[in-house]
C-alpha cells in the first residue's frame, strides 16, 4: 500500500461505547455522567445529539437527575428535537419543575406535542396556571382544547391519568372494516390493546380485543364480537380505585366514560403501575410524617419547612407525656430504678404499636379491612399484642431483676409491658381506622397519636403499679 495514501480518521467512538451507562447493579456510572458534562460544557450538540437517540427515556432522565441543575437545562437545548420530553416524567417534580420554568414556552409547547395525552397532561400539571396557560397557547387549537380537558378534571383522578388517544368505531362495521381503518389511518395510538365500539356522539357501547378481532373472518361483524360489560371507569374515579379496579380484574386496558357515558379516554396498565408506585411513595412518607411532594433534589429550607409542622405536633405529645411523669416525682426521687425503666416501657408499646399500625394503614389503603371483618381484625391483633406482651414481659422482667438487684422491680415492670403492649395493639389498629371513619388520612396522622397513646399508658401503667406494689408515696 502507498505509505503517502491519505486515509480518512475513524469517526471519534460514542461514549456509549467506552463507558457504559450503568455499572453491574444497574447505577448510573459517574464516569458517564462526568462525560456528558463535558460535552454540555464544550457546547458538543452532535455527540449529545446521538447519546440521547441512543437512550430510553427511562435512563435519560436517570441522567437528566444525575447533571447539576444548570447543565440539565442546556442538556434539553443543545439536543434540540433529538431531547424526548417524556423524560421529564421520569424525574422529581421539583426538578421538572425546574427545567420547564427555564425552558422558553415555545420549546416546551413543541416537546408536549410530541407526548400522549396523559404523559402532557403529568407535565403540565405541576406548573403554576401562568406558565400553563403561557405553553398550551403555543399549541395548535384541537390539541389546547383537548389538554385543557384533561386539566380540568379533579387531580389524581382517572381523568387526569388517562390518554385521550384510542381507537373507535361504529357498530355497523365489520372485522374486515376495522382492520383496514387500522392499517391505513396513520394517527393511532403507539400501543393499544383493543378497539372500543361507540354509538352516536361517542356514547359507549362496548369493547372488542385485539386477539378477539384477528382471530374472527373479515365479514363478521363487530356486534357478534362486543364485550358489552367490558369493565370501564369514570373520569371523575380516583386513580387508586381504578388501579386496584385493573390489577384485581388483570386488566391491561381500561376504557374510560364521561358522566354522560361517553368515550373519553383509556388507562392503560403502565400507568397503573405509575399511579401504584406514587400512592405507595406517598404512604410511606406519609407514615414518617413527611409531605408526599418532598424530593431528594429540594433544598433544606423547603425540606425543614415541609417538616416542621409534624415536629411541632410530636414536640406537643411529647410534653403531654411527659407530664404524666411529672404526677410520680416523689416516686421516681425514691427508686431511681424506676426512671431507668420507665422509657423501656414505652419504647417497647411504641414499637409494637407501630408494627400493628402500619398493617392497619396498608390494609386500609387496600379496603382490605372494613366494617365487615374489623371485629376479628381487633379481636387477632390484642391477642398478638398480648402473647408479646407476656413474652416480653418474662424478659424484661428477668432482666430488671438482674439488674437492680430487687425481686418485685420484675414483677412491675413485666406488668406493664403487658398493658403497654395490649394497649399498642389496640391503638395500632383502633386509630388508623378512626381516622379513616372521619375521612382523615390514617398515614399522615395515625403516627403522632399512636405514640403518645403507647409512651402516655408505659410510664402511667408503669410507676402506677410501682407505687402500689412499693407502697411509694
Amino acid at each position: 500500500m502507498d505509505e503517502h495514501l491519505d486515509v480518512a480518521p475513524s469517526a471519534e467512538p460514542s461514549v456509549l461505547e467506552h463507558v457504559p451507562m450503568r455499572n453491574e447493579t444497574g447505577e448510573i456510572r459517574q464516569e458517564f455522567v462526568q462525560e456528558i458534562a463535558n460535552a454540555i460544557g464544550a457546547n458538543d450538540a452532535t455527540l449529545l445529539r446521538t447519546i440521547v437517540a441512543e437512550l430510553h427515556e427511562a435512563d435519560l432522565g436517570d441522567l437528566i437527575a444525575a447533571l447539576e441543575p444548570d447543565d440539565r437545562v442546556r442538556l434539553v437545548e443543545l439536543t434540540g428535537r433529538d431531547f424526548h420530553f417524556s423524560a421529564l416524567n421520569e424525574v422529581d417534580d421539583t426538578v421538572r419543575e425546574e427545567i420547564l420554568e427555564e425552558l422558553p414556552p415555545e420549546t416546551v409547547a413543541e416537546g408536549v406535542r410530541e407526548l400522549e395525552s396523559d404523559d402532557a397532561v403529568e407535565l403540565l400539571e405541576g406548573l403554576d396556571q401562568e406558565d400553563q396557560d403561557e405553553i398550551l397557547e403555543k399549541l395548535p387549537l384541537s390539541e389546547r382544547v383537548a389538554l385543557e380537558r384533561s386539566l380540568l378534571y379533579p387531580e389524581n383522578s382517572a381523568g387526569r391519568r388517562m390518554q385521550t388517544e384510542f381507537i373507535a368505531v361504529p357498530p355497523d362495521w365489520n372485522v374486515g372494516q376495522a382492520i383496514d381503518y387500522m392499517r391505513e389511518t396513520p394517527d393511532l395510538p403507539d400501543r393499544f390493546y383493543e378497539i372500543y365500539v361507540v354509538g352516536k356522539d361517542r356514547h359507549w357501547q362496548g369493547a372488542v380485543s385485539l386477539d378477539v378481532l384477528l382471530r374472527a373472518r373479515r365479514p363478521v361483524p363487530l356486534t357478534d364480537l362486543t364485550d358489552e360489560n367490558r369493565r370501564r371507569v369514570s373520569v371523575l374515579d380516583d386513580q387508586e380505585e381504578v388501579a386496584r379496579m385493573i390489577g384485581k380484574y388483570n386488566l391491561v386496558a381500561a376504557p374510560v366514560v364521561d358522566t354522560q357515558d361517553r368515550l373519553v379516554g383509556v388507562i392503560t396498565v403502565d400507568d397503573v403501575v405509575d399511579v401504584i408506585e406514587e400512592e405507595a411513595d406517598e404512604d410511606l412518607k406519609a407514615l414518617g410524617g413527611v409531605t408526599r411532594r418532598e424530593e431528594l433534589s429540594d433544598n433544606v429550607l423547603t425540606i425543614a419547612r415541609g417538616r416542621f409542622n409534624w415536629l411541632l405536633v410530636n414536640l406537643a405529645t411529647a410534653f403531654l407525656a411527659s407530664s404524666v411523669l411529672g404526677l410520680f416525682e416523689g416516686q421516681l426521687e425514691k427508686m431511681v430504678a424506676l426512671a431507668v425503666l420507665a422509657p423501656i416501657v414505652a419504647s417497647q408499646g411504641g414499637n409494637a404499636a407501630t408494627q400493628t399500625m402500619t398493617v392497619a394503614v396498608r390494609a386500609l389503603a387496600t379496603r382490605e379491612l372494613g366494617s365487615f371483618n374489623a371485629m376479628r381484625v381487633i379481636l387477632r391483633e390484642s391477642l398478638v399484642g398480648l402473647v408479646n406482651g407476656v413474652a416480653f414481659a418474662v424478659i424484661t422482667g428477668v432482666a430488671a431483676v438482674a439488674w437492680f438487684k430487687i425481686p418485685g422491680l420484675g414483677v412491675v415492670i413485666g406488668l406493664a409491658i403487658i398493658c403497654n403492649l395490649l394497649a399498642g395493639a389496640l391503638g395500632g389498629i383502633l386509630i388508623p381506622m378512626a381516622l379513616e371513619r372521619v375521612r382523615a388520612d390514617p398515614a399522615v396522622a395515625s403516627g403522632t397519636f399512636v405514640t403518645t397513646v403507647t409512651d402516655v399508658v408505659g410510664f402511667f401503667s408503669f410507676l402506677g403499679i410501682a407505687t402500689m406494689w412499693f407502697g411509694l408515696k
